[in-house]
């Protein structure tokens, strides 16, 4: 099987945004059975909620047109030529996708895109053991976990 395409997703395409919407629900709701929490805001995301968000977004595309997985993420303001931090809001794929490298494709293509010197920033939950080890696997370094709200530890992770 092919290697997914990567290529910027609008979400003004309502096709494109349902696909997302579609994906992330289906992702997070695995992810809060890894993590023992099913109160994910990205859980109870309406599509107009996706769309309204400041994000920029990759889409893996696999055979046949359909999407596989996605990134998102924002750039940070800051000073100096680099600019801040470039901070993934999220990363997801279709449960029908995972284990075919579609998480590392999408974040590899982000991390090439990246200017030199400015650092990346992802966090997830804690438990979420095939994302920690994604993130380490390609560099990053964990940082402290922290508790946003009672019952969910997140894990935090930096690669400059």
């Amino acid at each position: 099987m092919p290697s997914p395409r990567i290529r910027p997703l609008d979400l003004t395409d309502d096709d494109a945004l349902a696909a997302v919407h579609r994906i992330g629900r289906a992702a997070y709701a695995v992810e809060a059975g890894l993590i023992g929490f099913d109160g994910i805001p990205a859980l109870r995301e309406s599509p107009a909620d996706l769309r309204a968000r400041p994000l920029r977004w990759l889409g893996a595309v696999a055979g046949g047109g359909a999407l596989a997985g996605f990134l998102a993420w924002q750039e940070e303001p800051g000073a100096g030529p680099a600019g801040g931090a470039v901070s993934v809001d999220r990363l997801c794929v279709a449960p029908e996708h995972f284990r075919r490298g579609v998480a590392s494709l999408l974040l590899r293509h982000l991390l090439s895109d990246v200017p030199r010197g400015r650092p990346v920033t992802v966090t997830t939950g804690a438990a979420n053991t095939p994302a920690v080890a994604l993130y380490e696997r390609l560099g990053f370094t964990r940082g402290p976990d922290f508790s946003p709200v009672p019952g969910l530890r997140m894990a935090s992770f930096r690669r400059d």
